[in-house]
This record gives structure tokens, C-alpha cells and sequence, in this order.
């Protein structure tokens, strides 16, 4: 990221860079020093390494020293550069400390040492500075949901404008498949909007004269025409950008531990190192340099400084972190960054989205219910085949649940011909030469007998109150059959996979109480809140009210341990994405969730299941003791040494710098190994 062009200082591993405001970040360039190219070249310094290990330990090849001191000067271009702006800044942390111990480890014939401190800084820092372009890409995935282009009434003609250009009271028509360009009131016309990326209401809303319309919704039917109300500077998704936005810049990125630390070790390690070779030179009279057989007071110092140097330390946050990302990933679990694991890993209570978290997001064919007194074995059958060809061109989602459902029991559209749509009633068609309809209770009604109508409706009323929605198909009478064909079609948006067992799971770690928050109906929302016997639910709630709910989720859980505060947003749509912004961490579900959401959250999941959450919550946990365990197994190493070194230095058993060399690379490979364990965590149960 281009920081200097932004007035902002570059970021550092102290965390102690000051970031550009969020609306001002832009790619990451590939110039020499951009994370970009310093990712590369910390793979580059890796690599020779790997080979400078190769030649000179396995094949005991000169040309190994080479490549040693090639990959050190890589590192030093990087870590040079980072130490030097610490300097600038007037700090002295953990970046000037690595270069200075990878200095004099070359300087005393181990530039391999060097080079691996070098290599793990560079990598470390091009991997956090990478996180930063995420930023742009939550504001441009939230931006795509605005079009560029409105028809408005101009001068008494239809004409293409910038809506950015649309006034207050100007007239525009919506047509189908299209967005509505700024929050509008229709004004002309009947038709279908499908509202889900803002309100997460899961079936098309119908809208008719009077009805107000949200920007960014879509057309799922006939044209409209609307006056706008608000210009698009000031739309529904304007102000959901705006709170993003805010979140985002009000939450305070959490400090890895090692950061922490960076500025007082750093200080310490040097202050401590400088005061041995002093009071050894000058106090207890051992020479400056020293010999063979009697190390000097620089030696002892030198040794002191590799001994303490932070290598263990370092790479204690990081491989660890990565190994849980690594593992994360192939159990279907997108982390973002270390710092999104950290925070999962805090996770005390968690609100859920219900449409395309906890369901599908979209209607599935349950059953078809007949009417008459007497079904045949096909009845349900044929009529199913029916609506699927009145269906069969229509892009709406009870059109394509009602194909999908007719695909899936095998059965074939009928011949229906002469098909034509009444706005906002349905459909009708011939087949086999009567009168075929498809819609609601008041367009399908005169085709249904006269004493069933009561009982029709009241079926009907008993489906919407459970939640789910329902349509009529009938036909006029065939043949010799006394009765009308018809027959209630069933849908509803049904509950994704891993939904059955969650609550339980989650409550089994300490992760209560488990809420939805959605912008669906309460009656709807009741009915899966039941099924998946959630703690609460909040239904018919706008972005802003789940902004409300989550903090006050957040507020009732204040008094447990720091460990258990955080609160956990799973959610899919554009309505999600200010909750989303403002949670300790965020979830979505990666195969279906909108771009804004994916951009918003933290934690993606890769598959249909949100099985997965409570495993990715443990696995957080796992490695954040992991990281406590590789810290106290750095600082226990460091300690140990240091202790040894001053100690063997005055009673004449000196510690050889080998020694001192050996038992840094042995903290650094224990605690390489233990983070390594990660990789073999339990994978997750899949659940259908």
C-alpha cells in the first residue's frame, strides 16, 4: 500500500504505523518495498536458506556460506529498512533489535542465524501489511449494490442519467431485473421486489401504489414507476456504507502479545547487553576482546544478545497462526488474518442472521397438498406439472422452487399453452383445453368448488402462520371427474445443514446465549428460532436495529473474563454488514453470502453447512493456547541462557557461542514444532 502518497506512516510489527483513513485506501502496488513484493522476497530469502542449509550442512559445499549471506542481504534490505523508520520515529523495538542481533551474528561467523531472523521479520511483516488493502474492497462491495444509471422522466421523455443526478421528486421506472437507484415511493404499477440484501427478508416483497422502495433492491417482476424520496447520497445503502465505515474505524485493533512487548524487550536486551560488557570490562577487569581460551567482556555481551535475541519469540504468534489458518482452511473455514482467529478465539456469545445463514435464503418445494375428495394416485403429480410449465419462464423464486421441485420427483412439465400473467395474481394457461391457474387464493378461487373454498383458506392461513408460503394450482374439470383439479403448492425456506446440533455445540464450549437477529417477518422467524432451539430471536429488525442488539449482547456479557467477552456475527447480506463491522468478529457463508458480506466479514465458510462454526471457535482457542505455550517456552529458553551465560562467564565455565546458538535454534524448532501440532487438529464433523 502506497502509505507515503496517503500522508501516513508505514505500518510496522509493533503495530505502532499510523493508517490512512479507510475511504482513501487503494491496491497494493508492486514497488519495491510494497507488502507485495516484500512477500516475495521473504520467500526468496527462504529459499535460499533452504539451500545455504542444503550446501553447507548436508553436502558441506562452500557455496552454501554464499547463499547464506545472500539471503541475509535480502532480509536486510527489507528489516534494514524497517529498522532505519523505527529510528526516524525515535522508537527502538523489536524491528531494530532483529537487525542488530542478525548484524552481529553474521559478524561472528554465523550469518545463517542472521538470515533466519531476517527472513521470518520480512515475512511477518509483508503478511500484516497485506491486511490492510482489505478495507477498500468492504466499501467497493458495498458500492456495487448502487447502480450508475437511472431511467428518469426528463423534458416529458424517458431518458439514461447518472443517478447520482436523480433529485428529490423526479420521476423513474424500474424494470424488471433492475435496481432501484435511490430510495423511492412507487407510483404506477404493481410488481415483486426482491429486498433480501437489505431488509434479509427471504421471499420477494410485493409492492403496489404508495409503497416505499429501498435502494439497491430488485425488480423480480413488472416495470414501475416511483418518485424518489432521497437522493442517492442519502439512500438506505448509503447509510449502511456510513455505518461500516464508522464501525470499522471505531474498533481498536487488538495488539498481538508480541507487539506488546516489542518496545520494552528490544530496550531491555540492548540496555542489558551494553551494561555487561561495561561492568565486565570496567568493573571486574576482563579484557575487551578477550582469547581463544578466555572470551572477553564482548564475547560475553555478544553471546547475551544472541541469547536473547527474539527469534523464539517472534515466530511464537506467527507459525502458530498460520498453522491454525493452514488447518482452518482445509476444514472449510476462511480466516482473513491472524488477528480474525485471535478474536474468534474470545468468542462468549453469537447472533445469527436467519435468511442464508441459519436457512438457504431462498424457497424449496415441501409438498403439494390436493383438494378434492377424492385424489387419484397422480393428482398432485399432474397438477405439479402444471405449474411447473405455467412457471417455466419466470426468473421469480417461487417459479424456480416449483421447477426445482418438479425436476426433483422426476415430473415434466405439461403441455400448457396460451400462457399469460394477471400483475400481482398469477398465472393462467390452457391445457388440454381448460382453463389452467396458478397464484394466489383470490385469482385461483372461482376455479375452486364452492364448499372447499372455506377450507382452502383456512389451510392456507394455517401455512403463512407456520411460516411458509403457499400457492394455489387448479384446473376446470376434465373428462368425467365431478371436481376441480386443485391443490395447495408448499414451500419454504429450509434450514441449512449443521443447524440441527449447533446451539448445542456452541453451548457445550461456552458460547451463550446463541440469538438471531433478521429483518424477516416474526411469525417466520419464531418457527426457526424453535427448530433450531435457539436462546432468543429478534425479528423484523432494520441493519441498524441489529447494530443495536449486538451491542447490547455485548454490554450483558461484560462481566465475564477477558477471554469470553467477544461476540460473534454469522450473517450473509448487505443488512448484516454494519453488525458485521462492528463485531468482535464476523462470519459468513462463503457460497452464497452477497460480496459486501464477504468483504465484511472476518471468517468465511466454504461450504452450505454452518456445522463448522463451533470447530472453528475451538480451533481459535487451540491455538491461542498454543501461542501462550510457544511464549512461555521463548521466554523460559531466553531466561535459562541469559542466567547461564552471566553465571558461566564469572565462574570460568563459559558459555561457547555454539552453545548459545544451539539452545536459540532449539527454542525456535520447539516451538516450531508445537505449532506444527495445529495442523493435525481434529477435523469437523460433517452433519447433514
Amino acid at each position: 500500500m502506497d502509505w507515503a502518497s496517503r500522508g501516513g506512516d508505514r505500518p510496522t510489527l509493533s503495530g505502532r504505523g499510523k493508517s490512512p483513513p479507510l475511504y482513501t485506501c487503494r491496491a497494493v502496488p508492486t514497488t519495491l518495498f510494497s507488502a507485495t513484493m516484500q512477500l516475495r522476497a521473504a520467500i526468496l530469502a527462504g529459499a535460499l536458506l533452504l539451500g545455504a542449509f542444503v550446501g553447507s550442512t548436508l553436502l558441506d559445499q562452500p557455496w552454501g556460506d554464499w547463499l547464506a549471506w545472500a539471503s541475509l542481504a535480502v532480509g536486510m534490505l527489507y528489516g534494514g529498512k524497517a529498522a532505519l523508520d523505527a529510528l526516524k520515529a525515535r522508537t527502538f523495538d523489536i524491528d531494530v533489535l532483529m537487525v542488530v542481533g542478525a548484524g552481529l551474528a553474521a559478524y561472528i561467523g554465523h550469518a545463517e542465524e542472521g538470515a533466519l531472523l531476517l527472513f521470518l521479520f520480512v515475512l511477518s511483516g509483508a503478511l500484516e501489511e497485506l491486511a490492510h488493502a482489505r478495507t477498500q474492497r468492504e466499501i467497493t462491495a458495498l458500492s456495487k449494490l448502487l447502480p450508475s444509471d437511472a431511467l428518469v422522466l426528463r423534458d416529458n421523455a424517458w431518458v439514461h442519467a447518472d443517478a447520482t443526478s436523480l433529485l428529490v421528486g423526479e420521476r423513474v421506472k424500474i424494470r424488471a431485473g433492475e435496481r432501484v437507484p435511490a430510495d423511492a415511493r412507487v407510483v404506477l404499477g404493481e410488481t415483486s421486489f426482491d429486498q433480501s440484501a437489505i431488509t434479509g427478508e427471504s421471499m420477494p416483497r410485493h409492492v403496489v401504489p404508495g409503497d416505499d422502495l429501498f435502494a439497491g433492491t430488485i425488480n423480480a417482476d413488472d416495470v414501475v414507476e416511483a418518485v424518489v424520496l432521497r437522493p442517492a447520497r442519502e439512500s438506505s445503502v448509503q447509510k449502511i456504507l456510513d455505518m461500516v465505515i464508522h464501525a470499522r474505524e471505531g474498533r481498536q485493533d487488538v495488539q498481538r502479545t508480541i507487539d506488546r512487548l516489542s518496545q520494552p524487550y528490544s530496550l531491555g536486551v540492548m540496555a542489558v547487553s551494553i551494561a555487561v560488557f561495561l561492568v565486565w570490562w570496567l568493573f571486574f577487569g576482563v579484557p575487551a576482546i578477550g582469547t581463544e581460551t578466555e572470551p572477553g567482556a564482548l564475547y560475553t555481551a555478544i553471546t547475551l544478545l544472541i541469547v536473547g535475541s527474539p527469534c523464539a519469540l517472534i515466530i511464537s504468534t506467527p507459525t502458530a497462526t498460520l498453522s491454525g489458518i493452514a488447518r482452518a482452511a482445509r476444514g472449510g473455514v476462511l480466516f482473513k488474518s491472524g488477528d480474525c482467529l485471535e478474536r474468534l478465539a474470545r468468542t462468549g456469545a453469537m447472533c445469527l442472521d436467519k435468511t442464508g445463514t441459519l436457512t438457504f435464503g431462498r424457497p424449496i418445494l415441501e409438498q403439494v397438498i390436493p383438494l378434492d375428495h377424492a385424489p387419484q394416485s397422480n393428482h398432485a403429480d399432474d397438477l405439479l406439472a402444471v405449474a411447473a410449465a405455467l412457471e417455466a419462464d419466470s426468473t421469480h423464486p417461487i417459479a424456480v422452487a416449483i421447477r426445482e421441485g418438479a425436476i426433483a420427483r422426476s415430473i415434466a412439465p405439461a403441455p400448457v399453452t396460451d400462457i399469460g400473467h394477471t400483475v400481482a395474481k398469477g398465472l393462467e394457461g390452457s391445457w388440454n383445453n381448460h382453463v389452467v391457474r396458478l397464484g394466489s387464493f383470490r385469482f385461483v378461487e372461482p376455479l375452486i368448488p364452492a364448499e372447499r373454498r372455506d377450507a382452502t383458506r383456512a389451510r392456507l392461513s394455517e401455512l403463512h402462520e407456520q411460516g411458509k408460503v403457499a400457492v394455489l394450482v387448479a384446473a376446470q374439470p376434465q373428462d368425467d371427474r365431478p371436481l376441480t383439479q386443485a391443490a395447495i403448492i408448499v414451500m419454504a425456506d429450509a434450514l441449512r445443514p449443521g443447524t440441527d446440533h449447533l446451539v448445542d455445540q456452541l453451548h457445550a464450549i461456552d458460547v451463550r446465549p446463541v440469538v438471531m437477529l433478521t429483518g424477516d417477518n416474526s411469525s417466520t422467524a419464531a418457527r426457526v428460532a424453535r427448530d433450531v432451539r435457539l436462546d432468543a430471536f429478534h425479528g423484523d429488525l432494520l441493519p441498524a436495529d441489529k447494530l443495536a442488539h449486538a451491542d447490547a449482547i455485548r454490554t450483558s456479557i461484560a462481566s465475564r473474563p477477558a477471554d469470553a467477552r467477544g461476540v460473534a456475527v454469522v450473517g450473509d447480506g448487505v443488512n448484516d454488514a454494519p453488525a458485521l463491522a462492528a463485531a468482535d468478529v464476523s462470519l459468513a457463508i462463503g457460497t452464497i453470502g452477497t460480496a459486501a458480506a464477504m468483504e465484511n466479514a472476518d471468517v468465511v465458510l466454504l461450504t452450505d453447512s454452518i456445522a463448522p462454526i463451533p470447530w472453528a471457535i475451538r480451533l481459535a482457542r487451540a491455538t491461542r493456547a498454543t501461542i501462550r505455550t510457544n511464549l512461555a517456552i521463548a521466554l523460559s529458553a531466553i531466561v535459562a541462557m541469559a542466567v547461564l551465560t552471566l553465571v558461566g562467564s564469572r565462574s570460568g565455565m563459559h558459555v561457547p557461542l555454539s552453545l548459545g546458538v544451539l539452545a536459540h535454534e532449539g527454542g525456535t524448532l520447539i516451538v516450531v514444532a508445537n505449532s506444527l501440532l495445529l495442523l493435525r487438529f481434529k477435523p469437523p464433523e460433517r452433519r447433514n
